[in-house]
């Protein structure tokens, strides 16, 4: 089945200059393609006839769907209703079903209608209108030569409205769309140039309808498989198979399936164990507690920290030995061992975990420069701590810290299960 390719163009001068985030483009994108449709660019455009104009003129050569946000409002920048008179060679008429509508907007708001909103009624004789019934701006549904052109305001909650109600069902009936399914297979751990080494043979014997995205995002890889076809049920079982192989090609470094993190997914095994957890930080300063308690319902496995960032802290809270640091420094594998070995028995949980290292910027040492962090974990099986070098800014080595600790405790808990 031929795709059906959408590109999605928003207008105004705000969205180039910064002065606004166009989460438009991010929100139609993602019910497009529970639709079937693909999006195959998004451009943004400043208040310009040309500028616009040629952005159609481009899209029409790659997509089936043009979608047009912005530019509708009654002021003077607002060009994009005059464009598209111009583009289709058609003429504006008051569209009386419109103003009443924005007649009685303004009945509601106990307001006069002024001639400039009620120019907003006048539409392209082209088009086929497209009822707005929260704003004061109609959309405009054009078809051209096989390619439907929908335009729409940039308010983002007067176009979700309308795309829900009008556009996306009159898309999928005006298109016969393909199913298209996402299955999401969450990676730590592995980097993506080497995890895309593994699968590399996998991947290239993936069918043409099943497509692969490697997603990096901050120590993680999040895989997101793809597919397109015409039977939603066989899809899904074939894509079920593909997932299934991949959890024998990776299995380690798999944590979970679907849009999860990794904070909740070791919430999760921590509920379903009835095992309890608690933190040592230092170099992390409570980050590590905050990624763990931002999950709801976590305090029914994390009991408390202890944010021992002075040396004194460590001695006084925690009980480290004073020979320990002495002897070996903060920044130590014998020091962090003691801080989780003690957090643990301070809280009485089954997990203790522990961070101390220098995130820099200054700090450092020609033994241990910035970056230079021990991590621990500690339970009635074992105790063990690991040295991480990281070369980066302070706050991207507390986070990658976190996420170190938090897949040092997801790996301890597979190797308790497996045991």
């Amino acid at each position: 089945m031929k795709a059906v390719i959408a590109e999605i163009i928003t207008i105004g001068d705000e969205i180039l200059y910064g002065q606004i985030v166009d989460t438009n483009s991010a929100w139609m994108g993602a019910e497009l393609t529970k639709a079937g449709i693909k999006v195959k660019q998004i451009t943004s455009v400043s208040d310009n006839a040309d500028h616009i104009v040629e952005a159609l003129d481009n899209a029409k050569k790659r997509a089936d769907i043009i979608l047009l946000t912005g530019g509708l409002g009654p002021t003077k920048d607002d060009l994009t209703k005059d464009v598209l008179t111009s583009y289709f060679n058609t003429i504006l008429e008051l569209h009386e079903p419109s103003l009443a509508d924005i007649a009685e907007i303004f009945k509601n708001r106990g307001r006069e209608l002024t001639e400039l909103n009620r120019e907003q009624a006048y539409l392209p004789a082209a088009c086929t209108p497209v009822r707005n019934v929260l704003g004061t701006a109609p959309g405009m549904w054009f078809e051209h030569e096989g390619k439907v052109y929908v335009s729409m305001p940039g308010v983002p909650y007067e176009m979700k409205r309308m795309m829900t109600d009008t556009v996306l069902p009159q898309l999928k009936t005006y298109f016969k769309t393909p199913e298209i399914i996402h299955k999401v297979v969450q990676t730590v751990g592995i980097a993506e140039s080497i995890l895309a080494a593994k699968l590399e043979n996998w991947e290239t014997s993936l069918p043409s309808h099943l497509k692969l995205a490697y997603l990096p995002h901050l120590g993680s890889v999040r895989l997101r498989l793809t597919g397109f076809g015409e039977d939603a049920s066989k899809l899904e079982h074939e894509m079920q198979e593909q997932v299934d192989k991949l959890q024998q090609l990776i299995p380690n470094y798999i944590f979970a399936f679907g849009e999860i993190s990794l904070e909740a997914a070791i919430g999760q095994l921590l509920k379903e164990r009835g095992l309890t957890i608690a933190t040592a930080e230092s170099c992390t300063g409570g980050y590590l507690a905050h990624k763990i308690t931002s999950i709801s319902g976590s305090s029914s496995y994390y009991q408390g920290s202890v944010i021992a960032y002075h040396n004194d802290v460590k001695i006084r809270e925690l009980g480290v030995k004073p020979e320990t640091l002495q002897q070996h420094g903060a920044v130590s594998e014998a020091t962090v061992k003691e801080m989780a070995e003690n957090v643990k028995l301070k809280f009485g949980t089954d997990i203790g975990v522990a961070t101390s290292g220098i995130a820099g910027p200054d700090g450092g040492t020609p033994d241990k420069p910035v970056g230079t962090i021990w991590i621990a974990y500690s339970d009635k099986y074992k105790s063990e701590a690991k040295l991480l070098q990281f070369n980066k800014d302070r706050l991207l080595n507390i986070e990658y810290t976190t996420l170190a600790v938090l897949n040092m405790v997801r790996q301890s808990l597979a190797l308790t299960v497996e045991e």
